[in-house]
């Protein structure tokens, strides 16, 4: 009931118990929002199950104690265009998207950027995929400037260059 009568629901009660027995890392897809055609017909049974799922699970960790060291990360592949086309849908975009993140010493309640009026590009404190990694990372208690070996080649967790968004953690 607490996480709602939904696949999406369902799926999110069973991460909740999978982080309480220690799985490290817990993945909850739910699909149907890539909506070319029909965007808010679509959205309209996507949008509320997995609002009140969200709200259950985070509520859930934090009444357990997980919250604090569980990284919630809520966000699609990509962005979605903020002009609608002419099949009263959306398309990919990469300029300016939106991601959530909680516990694991995200602060919570904060609104960290902004985009221009139009929602086509960042105004304001602009996050990079490397500071976003980066960021992640550091809230995961793991050096973003660390390197995986694919043979004799570093790899970087987080693109060189990035910063830490430290705003946004606690």
């Amino acid at each position: 009931e607490k996480y709602g009568n939904s696949n999406i629901g369902r799926r999110m009660m069973v991460a909740a118990r999978l982080v309480e027995a220690g799985v490290a890392f817990v993945e909850v897809g739910q699909s149907g929002y890539d909506t070319h055609a029909d965007n808010f017909e679509g959205h309209k049974s996507l949008v509320p199950p997995m609002e009140h799922a969200w709200a259950a699970l985070i509520d859930d960790l934090e009444q357990r104690g997980l919250l604090q060291d569980t990284l919630v990360v809520w966000m699609g592949e990509i962005g979605r265009t903020p002009k609608i086309n002419n099949r009263s849908g959306r398309d990919h975009y990469v300029r300016s998207w939106s991601t959530a993140l909680a516990g694991c010493g995200v602060k919570a309640g904060l609104v960290y950027g902004e985009s221009d009026e139009d929602g086509m590009d960042v105004k304001e404190n602009k996050v990079t995929e490397g500071d976003f990694f980066a960021t992640v990372y550091t809230a995961l208690g793991i050096d973003p400037e660390s390197e995986n070996y694919s043979g004799v080649r570093p790899i970087p967790l987080a693109q060189f260059g990035h910063k830490v968004v430290k705003d946004i953690l606690a």
